[in-house]
């Protein structure tokens, strides 16, 4: 049993290079984000506002625990999936780690154009936006070392150089990826 899981900041290239990547391997893609959702009907800022981000983070934990019996998936965690520990022991059992780092000024870049971020993504603090960029990565910047095999700038980079260097250190790893 193999997947790679992509973890990171939100904005930081987990959906898109998750699909790229899943489409050069000829694996299948999922978005924990996603599958969370529609198993509950609900945006993650809809579960957050009537049940508090403790219960979305069970929530969290349960979508990654049921992903962790797939084979041969590429799949983009939430942001702060890492801050649990059985997350990442479930992660590291049946897969690789991977984690895209963008700097602060990306991720701001990042986020202001992306039109599903209210949605999806609900605000963490009640500070500004690069205050809170930078206290969240600051704190979780630990655990997403933590749970990393190898980590990935995003800064700069277009998705398909983002891919090949992810090809690159998995192969340099001797794993049965293909």
């Amino acid at each position: 049993m193999m997947n790679i899981y992509l973890i990171g900041y939100r904005c930081t290239g987990k959906s898109s290079v998750g699909k790229s990547l899943a489409k050069i391997l000829g694996w299948s893609f999922i978005d924990a984000d996603i599958e969370l959702v529609k198993e509950h009907g609900m945006t993650i800022s809809e579960i957050v506002a009537t049940q508090g981000w403790e219960s979305f983070r069970k929530k969290e934990k349960a979508v990654i625990k049921k992903l962790r019996s797939l084979d041969k998936h590429v799949i983009a965690t939430g942001g702060g999936a890492i801050l649990d520990e059985e997350n990442v022991k479930n992660m590291k059992k049946s897969g690789v780690s991977i984690w895209l780092r963008a700097n602060p000024e990306t991720v701001k870049d990042r986020i202001l154009k992306d039109e599903t971020t209210e949605d999806l993504r609900p605000s963490l603090t009640s500070k500004g936006l690069m205050e809170e960029i930078e206290e969240t990565l600051i704190y979780r910047n630990p655990f997403y070392e933590k749970a990393m095999d190898f980590s990935v700038d995003t800064d700069n980079i277009d998705i398909e150089n983002i891919c090949l260097t992810i090809q690159k250190k998995l192969n340099n790893m001797d794993l049965e990826i293909i």
